[in-house]
């Protein structure tokens, strides 16, 4: 029987290529997106076409009522997303509260429920400037603490901790992954601004792998 895991997939980039690395791994695979009032929730669109055209186990979850507790973001409340590179100070309104925390809480209580004993999930080395709960002492942390939390100890798997997205691309792209199955811009509009950090990103990967990227983008 295959072992199980569950994936943290929110229909992004990092979260599509970490989904179809445990996939290569040969394990039995349950997807979970949540739902936490990001204004892009069409990113959530993607995940569920990916995992339905794949065949694997899917949940969206609606947690947005943690915005009642847990605002002051521009991906959640009424603030205009920045623009600019994720490095970029600006970058830190994008942060919302303890969000990782929160999201592999649930994830590790799913799969003690499955019986699994893993949850993957798509941080990487890109993200450790502006986000605290993609950083690795954050991961080891919340390593430690799932091994003693439940009965079942549960590891939390980032297969890309410590290397940026155009290298996540770069391995995406030998695995034969088609990206226009992604959502990445954080403005949930028809087409991709191009311009927020994660745009700018996005197409700074593409043009290093010396490839072209898929998504339609309005300049």
């Amino acid at each position: 029987m295959a072992q199980k895991a569950v994936v943290i997939y929110s229909g992004g980039m990092d979260s599509f290529t970490v989904l179809h690395k445990a996939l290569q791994q040969g394990m039995e695979l349950y997807a979970l997106s949540f739902d936490y009032g990001q204004r892009h929730k069409k990113e959530l669109d993607y995940a569920a076409a990916v995992c339905a055209d794949l065949g694997i186990s899917h949940k969206i979850v609606d947690i947005s009522a943690i915005n009642t507790l847990v605002g002051g973001s521009a991906l959640t409340d009424d603030i205009e997303v920045p623009e600019g590179h994720y490095e970029e100070q600006s970058m830190k309104s994008t942060v919302v509260p303890n969000r990782n925390m929160i999201l592999l809480s649930l994830a590790v209580g799913y799969a003690v429920s499955l019986q699994a004993n893993q949850v993957y999930y798509g941080a990487h080395s890109g993200d450790h400037a502006i986000y605290p709960d993609c950083r690795p002492e954050f991961v080891h942390k919340m390593n430690d603490v799932c091994a003693i939390a439940n009965y079942e100890a549960v590891e939390i798997v980032t297969p890309y901790l410590n290397v940026s997205k155009t290298d996540i691309l770069t391995d995406g792209l030998k695995m034969g992954l088609d990206y226009s199955q992604t959502w990445t811009c954080y403005n949930g509009r028809t087409l991709a601004c191009g311009k927020c950090g994660a745009c700018q990103e996005r197409q700074e990967a593409f043009a290093q792998n010396q490839a072209a990227d898929p998504l339609e983008y309005e300049n």
